[in-house]
């Protein structure tokens, strides 16, 4: 079997002491895990107990470059990055950094962004995003291949931008599209490693992934890049003592999670591979360090 097998880290589930995310993601390596990801995110309002509770996760370049620090062998990256919430000649510096400090292990996802609450509350604008999306990904894919940009657009300029020092990795990190819509491919497919759907987009299931990869593999037959961009999906895992995954207002679709004994998940996991999957990143609920040992359990019995 050739996919890899990821695992997202506590969001907005709890408060995490940042001693305990190092301790976890220490542990996702230890128990076999390919990669560890963080997803970048401000702000959620959740229902909590009858009422409405604000709740952000750690920062997730700062939170990456700990984590790149203090790990060997996995990969790791944000689930994804929103090109919304830096400058994007600065967001390819922060890419760059964590490269170097994990000596070539971050895989860069990027995206637009959905959440308008966490825009609102910190003072980033909310139109236009992939608008502002397509000029900022021209902008830090570019900083990150060749190492220089001038760029004058509608809403980011840039004069003789200049990155340096430069990732480890001639070309830089691989780049991660987070998104499946038409618009947001055709902008970025011609350049990405890889594309990534959310498991509430899909269903949750191998056959709806499937389905979605089908459709752009037409986008990258067209293109002529057929096998040369990873097909990605991150999959909903419940273990016992789940009681659901804090998403604000991001849409569910009825997708249930994936459930059952360490033979049965590996099985459903198997079920990716054979659709396609390169690599897949677990989302966990509850995400707490019994559940890593369990699923340690679950990638050797699906390797």
């Amino acid at each position: 079997m050739s996919m890899k097998i990821g695992v997202q880290l506590p969001e907005v589930e709890y408060e995490i002491a940042f001693p305990d995310l190092i301790a976890m993601a220490r542990q996702a390596e230890s128990v076999g895990f390919d990669s560890i990801w963080l997803g970048d995110h401000l702000l959620y309002d959740l229902p909590v107990g009858g009422r409405t509770e604000s709740r952000g996760p750690w920062e997730v370049w700062t939170s990456l470059a700990a984590l790149a620090a203090v790990t060997e062998r996995v990969e790791l990256g944000p689930l994804v990055a929103s090109t919304s919430f830096h400058a994007p000649a600065m967001l390819a510096k922060l890419a760059a950094t964590v490269d170097a400090i994990s000596q070539g292990r971050l895989v860069l996802g990027l995206g637009a962004g959905w959440n308008q609450r966490e825009y609102t509350a910190f003072g980033f604008p909310y139109d236009h995003r992939v608008s502002r999306f397509e000029e900022a990904f021209t902008i830090v894919r570019t900083l990150l291949a060749d190492g220089t940009i001038d760029f004058h657009g509608s809403f980011y300029d840039v004069d003789h931008a200049v990155l340096h020092p430069r990732s480890p990795r001639p070309g830089g990190p691989p780049l991660l599209i987070g998104s499946i819509g038409a618009r947001m491919q055709a902008i970025t497919l011609p350049h990405v490693h890889g594309w990534n759907v959310w498991w509430s987009d899909y269903g949750n299931t191998a056959d709806g992934f499937a389905a979605v990869k089908a459709t752009v593999d037409e986008r990258l037959d067209a293109l002529g890049r057929v096998g040369a961009v990873d097909a990605t999906c991150a999959v909903h895992v419940q273990l016992p003592g789940g009681s659901g995954r804090q998403m604000g207002d991001y849409p569910a679709d009825g997708a249930t999670p994936i459930v059952g004994s360490a033979a049965e998940i590996a099985e459903q996991l198997r079920a990716f591979d054979a659709a396609g999957a390169a690599h897949i990143q677990l989302v966990v609920d509850p995400i707490v360090p019994a559940s890593i040992d369990q699923l340690g359990e679950v990638i050797e019995l699906v390797r």
